[in-house]
């Protein structure tokens, strides 16, 4: 017997993560991040972006009117 176990909302994302969530290039994700323009949380070697973050940083974004 197995029990199904309901996925975790991540609050959390790597820069890898974060860049597949967002539909962008893992470099593009490191370049927002040393511009500034994408918060993140640096514990030693890692870097994580909150999720809140994630959503402020789409948010903002302007969309393109040509």
């Amino acid at each position: 017997m197995s029990t199904a176990v309901a996925p975790v909302d991540r609050l959390l994302y790597t820069p890898e993560e974060a860049a597949e969530a967002l539909s962008f290039g893992r470099s593009t994700v490191y370049e927002l991040m040393a511009a500034g323009e994408l918060k993140f949380i640096k514990r030693g070697r890692s870097r994580r972006i909150r999720r809140s973050d994630l959503e402020e940083f789409v948010n903002a974004l302007e969309p393109q009117t040509h």
